[in-house]
């Protein structure tokens, strides 16, 4: 289903293709959240993933990777420190910066799940071929972009 809204061809074709969009997205979310253990959110998965494959991290530079407010992810990172799968700690060169790290728990907790996740995720891409998975790619990042700069694929 589209649109239903009366603008021009432009408008209708972007609405249009907004509303799959986001469908499609929430779609593919709401079954990755079934993939998750009760009680992590998509959102811790997102910062023990990033932790995981980056290493230590400061919270705003966490913050920024997961397109997250710096409140937003603090929450985030407080629940994750209380579950034991992180540790901060203060840059001694300047305190208002702060290091989000993996503890050995964290590790091995996002180490066992992080495979579950591709495959879950391979799975639902499974759908398309390699060759649309790329061209989807692409256009996102492109759209994410937006107007700002074009992008190379």
């Amino acid at each position: 289903m589209g649109t239903h809204h009366q603008g021009s061809k432009t408008e209708i074709l972007a609405l249009d293709a907004y509303i799959k969009l986001m469908r499609a997205a929430d779609s593919i979310t709401a079954r990755a959240h079934l993939i998750l253990p009760a009680g992590v959110t998509l959102t811790q998965f997102a910062a023990l993933e990033a932790l995981y494959h980056l290493g230590p991290l400061f919270q705003s530079e966490l913050a920024a990777k997961l397109l997250k407010s710096g409140g937003n992810l603090t929450l985030v990172v407080d629940n994750l420190e209380r579950d034991g799968f992180v540790s901060r700690t203060r840059d001694p060169a300047d305190r208002r910066f702060v290091k989000v790290e993996l503890t050995s728990k964290g590790r091995r907790f996002i180490g066992a799940l992080f495979p579950k996740i591709a495959a879950g995720l391979t799975r639902e891409f499974s759908v398309l071929s390699s060759r649309d998975q790329l061209a989807l790619a692409r256009i996102c990042k492109r759209l994410g972009v937006g107007r700002a700069a074009p992008v190379a694929g």
